[in-house]
């Protein structure tokens, strides 16, 4: 899964790939900027985003299919075995620049 965030807002890219996960950042986003792009996706801290499994879940386009959400919730749970998501549920995401 690629979270694309761009000066246009954020979109999920690849989200039959459960095996990855990033945010790709263009237009030179930074600080506030990033922050507000994210808007509902996430947010913003230092450089890792946490993400909304609820926004991954709507922005795939697949929240009916019983395998994608196996899938999905199979990758929650290794995500959570290695400490990628916080108390509130979100999954930190590595920020990569475009």
């Amino acid at each position: 899964m690629i979270v694309h965030v761009s000066a246009q807002g954020a979109r999920l890219d690849a989200p039959e790939d459960l095996k990855g996960f990033k945010l790709l950042v263009t237009d030179g986003l930074q600080g506030e900027a990033l922050a507000r792009a994210l808007g509902s996706a996430g947010t913003l801290e230092d450089e890792h985003a946490w993400i909304s499994p609820d926004w991954l879940r709507q922005a795939s386009g697949r929240a009916g299919d019983a395998a994608w959400t196996q899938g999905f919730e199979g990758m929650l749970a290794y995500a959570t075995k290695k400490g990628w998501v916080n108390r509130d549920g979100a999954i930190r995401g590595h920020i990569e620049r475009a």
